[in-house]
């Protein structure tokens, strides 16, 4: 299900309700740490901090389990808001939590009323008494879906996982069976409302109330499959044909990994291997399911990382012969062409504009959310706007070789990106005296054959290489710290027969370090191995369910790697497919 919370248009002068006061056996602790959250009573792992008596969340359990809308503030800070109370927070204001994104949140949470406070050695209970559902509103949107208005007695907490949403309110049984007309399937359990929303989008507002956009049927079905039926069909038939799946337990030391496996022969199975991303550009994050549903991929793994607070990438991804986004710090990559295995290598982009007066000028990223002093370079595949990243940025507008528009300070709103325009960038007090009507050349040639491929996707670091661990962390511009820590993994990988699809998380453990990854891969017979995005982003979808969840929820993610089926599948007369197990 991707669950997007997107806050609805607030109705200003409505009072906000007053948080109750703690007792006093509740007063907020100073110091306190954990990795599970209970919700009204409902417990999943996710990573919390007190310290100093002020409570730290991560950005994915804000935006994806309460709702909270997050944008961008000024000077790369952020807004939060969430049932119309606001709270603006400095870049300053921001620490990592493992591998995430945390900011404090406890004015917030007190705004609206929750309370929240340690429960035993690792987790945070959150508390927020259920109000009563006032009323259930419809709205057929004719092809693109249908509206679901739920006006709310008083803010709720907001759950989202497996295709189900559940809200913390108190209902009726004539109100259950409006929104079981409505195809929800509602169910009253313990003080939540559990609605079967699947694909929808949620918008969170003032007066309170939830917004509930759904997709139409045929939206919903809009993946490549032989029927209405289940694609568990068409993933069983690519069984028949050669594509395996499998789930075993592996070793490291005395730890036990969790190893969740898709292997095929790209040459002899009938489906093509394509980075998913969104087609609004390189902004903005979305489920991996539904990046996947997007291109019709019947099984997909997230892809490569992404700065989770302003939603762009840092690293390589090329479609179909396009950059979207360029590498960065020589760091790790896959590519590959249709019915190819693919290739790993580190991979730099070089890019020089030779301007009419003979000056070099390199270029330090394309289309990428990586930051760095002096000129960027921009495209279409950007978004429809450009919007600077940092404080002064100068641009030029080039059409066709030549200079269209000079830029002192690139405003705030950006700057248009229109087909066939390109937009360099000048930062950290870079300045270039390029006017309107100047000709500039530009050359591109990257490091390595991978760079050259239609399909590429960027990871790091590189784990194997001709069968040897090619693990180098500072080569590639990653901390002591993510190398070292242990954490759920995604993987691509070949044992030069057959392309390997890898998640890995640990039993009972925080999961395994790189140096560990690489090690239980080869030991798997593999070749060349390549890391991509972890944590709470690793995530495996299997026929429209996503299978495997990093830490428990399923993250939302920047881009992924899918296998879609190049033509309809043949029913097969036997049960779903599943995962084999292999013993321990």
């Amino acid at each position: 299900m991707a669950f997007a919370p997107v806050l609805a248009a607030l109705h200003p002068g409505i009072p906000l309700l007053p948080p109750p006061p703690l007792p006093a056996e509740e007063r907020p602790i100073r110091q306190a740490e954990g990795s599970l959250i209970r919700s009204n009573g409902l417990s999943q792992p996710a990573r919390w901090r007190i310290e100093r008596g002020e409570l730290w969340l991560t950005l994915e359990f804000l935006e994806q389990q309460l709702g909270v809308q997050r944008s961008r503030g000024e000077r790369g800070g952020l807004q939060l808001e969430w049932f119309g109370s606001e709270i603006n927070l400095s870049s300053r204001r921001q620490q990592s939590l493992g591998d995430e994104v945390a900011v404090p949140v406890s004015d917030l949470m007190r705004r609206i009323g929750v309370r929240f406070a340690p429960f035993g050695k690792n987790e945070l209970s959150l508390e927020l008494p259920a109000g009563p559902l006032q009323a259930v509103r419809a709205r057929d949107n004719g092809i693109s879906g249908k509206r679901v208005v739920l006006d709310l007695g008083a803010p709720a907490l907001v759950r989202s996982d497996d295709g189900e949403l559940a809200i913390s309110t108190e209902t009726s049984r004539e109100q259950r069976q409006q929104l079981s007309r409505l195809g929800l399937n509602p169910r009253q359990d313990q003080g939540w409302l559990r609605l079967k929303a699947e694909g929808e989008r949620l918008t969170l507002g003032r007066p309170w109330r939830l917004v509930l956009d759904l997709p139409s049927d045929t939206a919903l079905k809009s993946l490549n499959r032989p029927s209405s039926n289940s694609p568990n069909a068409a993933l069983a038939a690519l069984q028949r044909q050669g594509l395996v799946l499998n789930r075993r337990v592996g070793r490291i030391g005395n730890r036990q990994v969790l190893i969740n496996s898709v292997q095929l022969d790209p040459r002899r199975v009938p489906v093509d291997l394509r980075p998913l991303n969104r087609a609004s550009g390189m902004k903005g994050l979305s489920s991996l399911s539904q990046l996947a549903r997007n291109k019709s991929a019947l099984i997909a793994i997230n892809g490569g990382f992404f700065n989770r607070v302003n939603r762009l990438p840092l690293g390589a991804l090329k479609d179909n012969g396009q950059w979207l986004s360029g590498p960065i710090l020589n760091r790790g990559a896959v590519g590959w062409g249709d019915g190819e295995l693919p290739q790993f290598d580190r991979l730099r982009l070089q890019e020089i504009v030779v301007d009419q007066r003979q000056q070099r000028w390199a270029l330090s990223s394309l289309n990428s959310g990586y930051v760095q002093k002096g000129v960027a370079r921009y495209t279409e595949a950007w978004g429809p706007r450009y919007q600077p990243l940092t404080g002064k940025e100068q641009g030029f507008v080039v059409r066709d070789g030549v200079v269209q528009q000079r830029i002192e300070a690139i405003p705030q709103p950006g700057v248009p990106l229109r087909a066939g325009d390109m937009l360099l960038v000048t930062r950290g007090g870079i300045k270039a005296d390029w006017q309107p009507g100047e000709r500039l050349v530009i050359s591109s040639r990257s490091t390595s054959v991978v760079g050259d491929k239609p399909y590429v996707v960027g990871g790091g670091p590189l784990l194997l290489r001709s069968g040897l661990v090619a693990l180098n962390g500072q080569a590639e511009g990653f901390s002591p710290g993510f190398i070292r820590q242990g954490a759920p993994r995604t993987v691509i990988a070949s044992d030069g027969r057959q392309l390997w699809l890898i998640t890995l998380q640990g039993v009972n453990n925080a999961g395994p370090t790189l140096m560990e990854t690489a090690l239980l891969l080869k030991q798997q017979g593999l070749k060349e191995a390549l890391n991509l995005d972890g944590g709470s982003s690793t995530g495996l979808v299997l026929a429209d369910v996503q299978t495997v969840k990093g830490r428990g929820i399923a993250g939302s993610v920047h881009n992924g790697i899918g296998l879609i089926p190049r033509v309809p599948m043949p029913m097969p007369n036997r049960p779903p497919a599943r995962l084999a197990s292999s013993p321990p």
